[in-house]
């Protein structure tokens, strides 16, 4: 009986003993060690592949890009080719120009004679100014200012015929050159671009310069269509005051009507006639204006991509 109880004292005090040295025995140095490096490499493997799938698409774009600036790339000759075609244009309006420069260096060549005509209307309000103490003609008894009217509308006439033949000359020289152009020939690039600058400086300035000669031709009609209506309503009045100097209004074949009458509805029809081909230019220069501005600056961009071919 005491040997089965030492044998059970035994075996227990043993199932006690084995945990606390188990417990007691150091942690391997491996197990630890083992699990933390797998953690830490899965996330650095994903976040190289993102950043080289985020390069790769970059790439792609910037490829994409260039192809499409590759394909809008514009040369010099590119813009010489524009800036012809729209020179070729501007001809159509430079020659419907020209048609109506030679009526109104008629019109201005006849204003030339009218105006010299008035010196008898002149001499006709002095004589009236001694008769009639209020004469409200104008330029009634102010004979020495309405000489000086005569002899500046002279002056601008004259001025605005030489304009006209001098835009005669300068329009067709741009219509040769702009037939002539050849994108054929080695100096194509340089003749659209002289022929640019040539619109610019002379072509565009002969144009405005007519343009503003007419306008005043037009403004001289206009006043001594206003004179002329104004004295040939007083000296048509019943006034015998006025007798005398109606003789100085009549031509010698027109004894049955006024020759200042048929003088002012002379310059009527014609100045109407004359101011609606003066819109129909103004409106030409009104669109070539801006058109020829614009190869300006196409012509400067094309010497900037190619400075060599236009030093001038």
């Amino acid at each position: 009986m005491q040997i089965r109880i030492v044998i059970a004292a035994l075996l227990l005090g043993a199932s006690f003993i084995a945990p606390q040295a188990w417990a007691s025995e150091p942690i391997p140095a491996s197990l630890p060690t083992t699990a933390t490096p797998a953690a830490v490499a899965v996330p650095q493997v994903s976040d190289q592949a993102a950043a080289i799938a985020a390069l790769t698409k970059e790439n792609a774009l910037l490829q994409e890009r260039i192809k499409s600036l590759e394909s809008c790339s514009i040369s010099s000759t590119d813009l010489a080719a524009r800036n012809s075609k729209k020179l070729k244009e501007i001809t159509a309006d430079v020659r419907s120009q020209r048609q109506a420069m030679a009526e109104f260096e008629s019109y201005v060549k006849w204003m030339s004679g009218h105006v010299a005509s008035y010196s008898k209307y002149i001499q006709a309000s002095s004589v009236a100014a001694r008769f009639v103490k209020f004469f409200p003609i104008p330029y009634a008894g102010q004979a020495s200012l309405f000489t000086k009217f005569v002899s500046d509308s002279a002056v601008s006439l004259a001025a605005a015929s030489v304009s006209i033949n001098k835009y005669l000359g300068t329009s067709q020289q741009f219509l040769s050159r702009a037939d002539a152009l050849d994108p054929n020939k080695p100096t194509y690039n340089q003749d659209v671009s002289d022929l640019v600058r040539f619109a610019d400086h002379d072509l565009l300035k002969g144009m405005t310069e007519v343009q503003d000669r007419l306008t005043t031709t037009s403004q001289l009609s206009a006043s001594s269509l206003s004179f002329l209506e104004s004295v040939n309503h007083y000296v048509g009045s019943g006034d015998e005051a006025l007798t005398k100097a109606k003789s100085f209004l009549k031509s010698d074949d027109k004894a049955e009507k006024s020759f200042l009458a048929e003088s002012t509805a002379s310059l009527k029809n014609k100045a109407q006639v004359f101011n609606g081909k003066l819109q129909l230019f103004d409106a030409t220069v009104k669109k070539t204006s801006p058109q020829i501005k614009a190869l300006v600056a196409y012509d400067d961009l094309a010497r900037s991509l190619d400075p060599k071919f236009a030093k001038k």
